[in-house]
């Protein structure tokens, strides 16, 4: 019989009706494409307006009315798969019923399925593949330390992030470790799993097996109960070995008992098998923890090692990365100062129209990627600078800057070259390390390989050290908490230059590096009149590897000699005149008459002294905290012109409102600086983000009730008045100061500039001082103060 029963057009929808168009909106949630569709479900990119962000959803099938109990059960497995918090897990923000129509709300992560990268790749090179599962593996074993199954692991419920990590997600189908209902996908089950037995961690465990052995042929498990671990002549991929195929023998033992225990013995297995078979020995551990120890008794070590952790724990935060980069590198005026000169330089030049004057307009213009590189690059120079040895530094850095542009330029896509020009730069870690560290064995390194007695650089260093060069290097990297993937494309490839380009992006980018190094080694150790036809030779051996022509690596290795005079030039970095390192920014002599490759964006060398933008004084505070007035206007002065070349454009509003801060924040060398903006649906106003010394504890701190008697700060709001407090310590200014204010921040001084609209304020920029009269302000740096605030508003106008 028909069922003519009325349905909503979201249950209609869901249960797979054609006749109607999907929902424009579940819950508070604005759905934009659907990503996919199954049997059981529906997959949504959808945007949150409230917390304005992208997310994904996924509509479950509607409850039966007749089973109240099911929506209660359900409610309590999505709650529990709520806690789950991993970096390789996609987390799930909500769980919700609208009607009788369930639904998951998950972070949205931008990349593709671990199935939709199989469809288009193919199967991927063994420590590929291993790489990802040690990622899925990882994420598995949080899940079950928290007593959750997934039961249905396979390649469409893994993705691939842009920093190509494997994240779990699709928990939905999970609960509590509990009889097992009938989910899952027959193929990727475990026997017992397909038998009806309580689920267990060893039935995911098997799943994984599935998925790494899917990795690696390229080819689907066999149907449900016929799956059979590979045998001796099982074409797993060249690289792999019979140790990767006895772990996964073992992974598909059919009876849970004969499996790995946990997910972290499957995973520390394959991170043993993918450890090279230079990777450190017992006997060579002791030697990299001896050579730590004799590096963290210098003082810079530490130093640097703190620098390099912070940068990196900055570009692995799932917060608000860009403003956390922005920060980290404005506490380093320095460091500031010469990434400003480097994103202003010709090797830049096509991002920007204009000076850039802040991080985060670079950040916007350049990339976040490539400013972290630069930061991460212009640490290493600024910590390894010793008088002592200063020239047989900058060669070395200099060797490395050259690899890394060439790697960039060997790279198709923005990504890749940024990712192959830290990678290539890091090969290099381990001999900057030594020359830095040990100068003396770095001598005797150099001397053993001129004597011709051993054959390699890894060698010497094996017999002067104990450790060779990229152990080094990646012990440290280690150390430094550098990821995975960059310690992969630190070990050079071995063997020759394969035939054909490697199946999968990360192993390309290794023989990019090496191919990018054995370049910059060309440059540094041979007269230029014998370079042209080396240089022609590497080429051609890495041609078919990389899958360029040989004239195409000759024009890429052109460009990036072009550009890393433009950058020597903008780090002020001054070599010998007929050194080694002088080699590396001598141009071949068409170069020099102008003659560059097609289409390079490059001006003439000869014209980059009288072309390079001014760049405003980095500011340097004065005793008492204070800055100079003609330091403050010349910063405010080269922000606002920031500012509006970035309105003039499409922008998004965080951003512009980074650049306001951090232009304020360096003009007036104020201790820290807080965005608060004012609550929807409440008269108050919130801190949003900041910056500075304790800026985090200042954003949690401001809460400005909007209608407080006698509140300094409320009055302020109200009455739009921009204020500059001196002294807070007076006691009368002491008793207008709102109780939330004096336990939470209570600077000596600080300045409030309201944001207003139609005579309503809605945001407040707050920056204070650690000492009374710290804020240097005259009436023209009061002028352009509010320029900013009013281009602030601006922004908020255009956005919407």
């Amino acid at each position: 019989m028909t069922d003519f029963a009325p349905l909503s057009a979201a249950k209609r929808w869901a249960l797979g009706s054609t006749t109607d168009k999907p929902p424009a909106s579940v819950g508070r949630f604005i759905l934009q494409r659907q990503l996919g569709r199954s049997a059981q479900a529906r997959v949504w990119l959808a945007r949150d307006p409230r917390l304005e962000r992208d997310v994904v959803i996924k509509l479950l099938p509607p409850l039966p009315q007749e089973d109240p109990l099911l929506l209660a059960q359900w409610l309590r497995e999505a709650r529990h798969v709520g806690r789950l918090a991993h970096p390789f897990i996609v987390p799930v923000f909500e769980a919700d019923v609208q009607g009788r129509q369930p639904f998951l709300v998950f972070e949205y992560v931008p990349g593709c399925t671990l199935a939709e990268h199989l469809a288009q790749q193919g199967r991927c090179a063994p420590h590929d593949a291993v790489a990802l599962l040690v990622d899925v593996l990882d994420g598995l074993q949080a899940a079950h330390q928290a007593g959750i199954v997934h039961r249905d692991l396979k390649p469409s419920h893994i993705m691939i992030d842009a920093q190509r990590h494997a994240r779990v997600m699709d928990f939905g189908m999970a609960g509590p470790v509990a009889p097992a209902a009938s989910a899952g996908t027959p193929a990727y089950q475990a026997p017992e799993a397909a038998a009806g037995a309580v689920s267990t961690p060893a039935m995911d465990v098997y799943s994984a097996a599935l998925v790494l052995l899917e990795m690696l042929t390229g080819q689907p498990p066999a149907p449900a109960g016929r799956q059979e671990a590979p045998g001796p002549a099982a074409d797993l991929g060249p690289g792999a070995d019979d140790g990767l195929r006895a772990i996964v023998q073992r992974a598909l033992a059919r009876e849970p008992g004969g499996r790995y225990a946990s997910a972290a013995e499957f995973r520390d297995a394959l991170r043993a098998w993918a450890a090279p078979a230079s990777a450190p020995t017992a006997a060579s551990n002791a030697t990299l923890d001896f050579l730590l120890r004799r590096m963290r008794h210098k003082s810079d070590f530490p130093a640097l090692s703190d620098s390099v952790a912070r940068i990196q724990r900055v570009a692995t935060s799932e917060d608000d990365s860009i403003s956390d980069l922005t920060h980290e590198i404005l506490k380093d005026v320095a460091l500031t100062h010469k990434l400003l000169r480097l994103v202003n330089s010709v090797h830049y030049a096509h991002a920007s129209r204009g000076t850039i004057s802040t991080v985060s307009r670079a950040v916007s213009l350049v990339g976040f990627n490539a400013v972290r590189n630069m930061a991460l690059s212009l640490v290493l120079l600024d910590h390894m600078q010793d008088k002592a040895h200063a020239s047989q530094m900058r060669e070395e850095f200099l060797r490395a800057m050259m690899a890394g542009s060439v790697a960039a330029e060997l790279c198709a896509t923005a990504q890749a070259a940024e990712e192959a020009f830290i990678g290539a730069m890091f090969q290099n870690l381990g001999r900057m390390l030594c020359e830095f560290y040990f100068p003396e064995e770095a001598r005797q390194v150099r001397a053993l390989l001129a004597s011709g007695r051993v054959q390699g650089e890894e060698s010497a260093a094996l017999q002067v050290l104990g450790l060779g060069f990229e152990d080094l290097g990646v012990g440290v990297a280690r150390v430094w908490g550098l990821p995975e993937s960059l310690q992969r494309c630190m070990r050079k490839p071995l063997g020759s230059p394969t035939q054909r380009p490697p199946e999968q992006g990360a192993e390309r980018l290794r023989w990019v590096a090496l191919a990018a190094n054995e370049v910059a080694g060309t440059l540094l150790a041979n007269d230029p009149a014998r370079v042209a036809p080396l240089l022609g030779q590497i080429g051609t051996r890495y041609a078919r590897t990389l899958g360029l022509s040989a004239e195409a690596i000759g024009e890429a290795t052109l460009r990036a000699r072009h550009k890393l005079v433009a950058l020597a030039d903008a780090l002020e970095l001054r070599v010998e005149p007929g050194s080694a390192a002088a080699r590396l920014l001598q141009l071949p002599a068409a170069a020099q008459d102008g003659a560059l490759a097609p289409d390079d964006g490059l001006e003439p060398l000869e014209l980059r002294a009288s072309t390079a933008p001014a760049l405003p004084t980095v500011l340097q505070p004065q005793a008492g905290g204070a800055v100079s007035l003609a330091q403050v206007h010349d910063v405010l002065t080269a922000g606002i012109q920031d500012v509006t070349n970035a309105m003039v454009e499409t922008f998004q509003l965080n951003d512009v409102l980074r650049m306001i801060l951090e232009t304020m924040f360096r003009a007036l060398g104020v201790r820290r600086m807080v965005f608060c903006l004012r609550e929807t649906r409440s008269e108050t106003l919130t801190g949003r983000f900041g910056l500075g010394e304790g800026s985090e504890a200042a954003v949690r701190a401001m809460k400005i009730p909007l209608r407080a008697a006698g509140d300094l700060f409320a009055t302020v709001c109200l009455r739009g008045a921009d204020t500059l407090i001196n002294d807070a310590a007076d006691p009368r200014m002491q008793a207008r100061l709102p109780p939330w204010y004096r336990a939470g921040l209570n600077a000596p001084s600080f300045l409030l500039l309201p944001l207003q609209i139609k005579g309503q304020t809605f945001a407040l920029i707050y920056a204070d001082q650690a000492v009374p009269g710290g804020i240097v302000v005259d009436d023209r740096a009061l002028g352009l103060l509010r320029t900013l605030r009013n281009q602030a508003v601006m922004a908020f106008r255009q956005a919407g």
